[in-house]
């Protein structure tokens, strides 16, 4: 693509703001197509969380903003900047500027938040500015922070900022002119510490590179970028690249050594699905989880953008890929939060059209599900004694639907979207009318069928899913003789210490519940573990004639 056809591309950012008003007017009466991601969403921020709620903004007049308390609903919020004003000084450096701002970050640092916010028209005259506040709602505006004119090679655009091993704070940018840039912040001020700007991706003069992220993890420094066409709908070409490096300046290599500066780029994330043109990622890290969000254009929504988050995971050689399973395939049970009841089928039966119910546990078959994924976040779960599936009667959409046992189809009706909560918990959403997995009126007594309806974040919505024959950390006694060193623990080497006359079997389980070492201890004392796991939060439970207990260790 060439300058001029790409300047008529990049105008459409604004395209994005329009739809969001518009999927407001359209989806404002139905709150649970909010699971699927906020509609009209593009270009998020990393999520910010204050006092109990998440916080994300994205393109859109005066900053847009959506907060969510469970990460699952979001719902729109306080713009950064009164409805239509703007920092008077943009104006100097982007001429005709109406306050439609583009992909705003926001970090916490010094005791207060600073917000950076790109302003563009779509050309080469674009600034980067600064606001800060001290709680999220009252916001002071600081300033220009990096621009460029029509002499500039780079594209001020798209700021993400992120603070190295020596604490120094950096900036990365752009800039769908010619790759992505890098600039040193002074931590006290949030704005340059000098004039450098630095290349380093894509090449000049001429690349699509934009939407830049920079995350830390094992000693490397992990550069994320957009290529392709932003902003067009399901014909979107948007997709993320990555490449990483030992210095924030680089040089940053893809996965075949090659530099990016030189042509390199290895893919990260890409359309799938109704996943259309994904971009501008962030991670946010919570309780050892990855939360990975991003945009989407929705294939099933006339190609809405969309807020996506996926979970984050890390290879053996230190690479990054996403899902939007958060459950691999496998034997669960299904614990309502509220009732602590179980998904099973009616009566224990095996029969196709038997209801599905909450009953307390009894270890049946009946009360335990096999999970296969369908890919993006989709799955079909398979009653264990019946080999038959959950089912949405009839197909139907509308509220209080009940559900079912019926045989493998390859209906939609069978298939759940299964989204993560903040708490651990999941919603499960039924593709058609995206209305979730309900105990009606949250009942606390068994035997009341499951119904579909619409999110409200009651606890009757939520569900505890423990993959079967697994380990939990509750209802296990404490030995304080036995010793945990060290914790956190570097390459999953650690050492127990065991009471005098007590063999003992060890098991590790990650935050899933799914066991991934296990081994015998024969006699009293110390004993080093090698067990090579990945960094994270583990479940270590210690079994001993006399009680169980369980531990939480954290892998560095």
């Amino acid at each position: 693509m060439n300058v001029s056809t790409h300047a008529l591309v990049r105008p459409l950012r604004a395209w994005a703001s329009r739809l969001l008003w518009l999927a407001l007017a359209i989806f404002s009466g139905h709150a649970a197509l909010a699971l699927q991601g906020f509609p009209g969403a593009h270009d998020p921020s990393t999520i910010v969380k204050r006092n109990g709620v998440y916080h994300v903004w994205t393109t859109g007049d005066q900053i847009y903003h959506l907060t969510s308390t469970d990460l699952i609903n979001w719902q729109p919020a306080a713009t950064v900047f009164a409805a239509g004003t703007w920092p008077g000084w943009v104006g100097t450096y982007v001429p005709g500027f109406a306050g439609n701002f583009w992909a705003p970050e926001c970090v916490y640092l010094n005791g207060k938040y600073y917000m950076y916010y790109s302003c563009s028209l779509g050309g080469r005259q674009c600034a980067i500015g600064l606001a800060t506040s001290p709680d999220l709602t009252n916001w002071t505006d600081q300033g220009m922070v990096v621009y460029s004119d029509n002499t500039s090679p780079w594209g001020s655009i798209d700021p993400a900022v992120f603070t190295d091993a020596q604490g120094k704070l950096w900036m990365v940018f752009g800039s769908h002119l010619s790759g992505n840039w890098l600039v040193q912040l002074d931590p006290a001020t949030g704005k340059r510490i000098d004039a450098t700007i630095k290349n380093i991706a894509g090449s000049t003069p001429w690349c699509e590179n934009e939407a830049s992220y920079v995350m830390q993890h094992g000693g490397y420094y992990y550069l994320f970028y957009n290529k392709g066409i932003c902003c067009a709908g399901v014909t979107s070409t948007y997709y993320v690249q990555m490449g990483r490096a030992t210095s924030p300046a680089g040089p940053y290599l893809d996965k075949n050594g090659v530099d990016l500066l030189q042509g390199g780029g290895t893919d990260f994330l890409v359309g799938k699905d109704n996943y259309i043109g994904p971009g501008q990622v962030g991670l946010f890290v919570e309780n050892s989880v990855n939360y990975l969000t991003y945009h989407y254009y929705n294939g099933n929504a006339n190609g809405a953008p969309t807020l996506g988050i996926g979970s984050l995971s890390w290879d053996a050689a230190g690479w990054p890929a996403v899902t939007q399973d958060w459950l691999a395939a496998g034997t669960y049970t299904l614990t309502n939060q509220n009732s602590r009841l179980l998904w099973a089928a009616a009566a224990c039966t095996t029969t196709a059209g038997q209801a599905l119910v909450p009953s307390a546990a009894t270890g049946q078959a009946c009360q335990q599900w096999k999970l296969t994924p369908q890919g993006s976040g989709v799955y079909k779960l398979a009653n264990v004694a019946a080999s038959l599936n959950a089912d949405v009667a009839g197909c139907a959409e509308a509220a209080g639907t009940p559900l079912g046992l019926q045989a493998d189809s390859p209906l939609n009706c069978q298939k759940f979207r299964v989204e993560r909560a903040a708490d651990g918990s999941y919603a499960l959403a039924a593709i058609y009318g995206n209305r979730v997995v309900e105990v009606p009126n949250a009942s606390m007594t068994a035997g009341q069928p499951l119904g579909l309806w619409d999110y409200n974040g009651c606890n009757c919505q939520h569900w505890l899913i423990q993959a079967v024959g697994t380990i939990t950390a509750t209802a296990t006694a404490q030995n304080p003789e036995i010793q945990l060193f060290p914790n956190p623990a570097r390459g999953g080497n650690f050492s127990l210490k065991l009471p005098a006359g007590a063999a003992a079997m060890v098991s590790v389980a990650d935050l899933s519940g799914r066991v991934v070492y296990q081994q015998a201890l024969p006699a009293a004392g110390a004993h080093d573990l090698n067990t090579n796991l990945a960094a994270g939060a583990y479940l270590v439970q210690i079994s001993t004639a006399g009680a169980t207990t369980t531990r939480k260790l954290v892998v560095l």
